[in-house]
């Protein structure tokens, strides 16, 4: 699914204020940017929450934050 589709939904906003409550939000943050995007950039929300057992909005917000500012950056393969 294209990023575009996840924020341009309704329920986006809700969906990043719950992240953003989340209190290990900032160390997954850092951990995925830092650990895992170096090695493998094009990460998907998919394998983040089967590896860091992270909530699947949760590692579509942090992707998001993250990515490069191009709008074709795909979150899922």
């Amino acid at each position: 699914m294209n990023i575009e589709e996840y924020i341009n939904e309704k329920l986006w906003p809700i969906l990043t204020e719950v992240v953003h409550a989340l209190v290990m939000y900032p160390t997954h943050k850092a951990y995925i940017r830092d650990e895992i995007l170096n090695g493998r950039p094009n990460t998907t929300p998919e394998e983040l929450t089967f590896r860091l057992h992270i909530p699947f909005g949760e590692a579509i917000v942090i992707l998001y934050e993250l990515r490069p500012k191009s709008p074709s950056i795909q979150l899922s393969g």
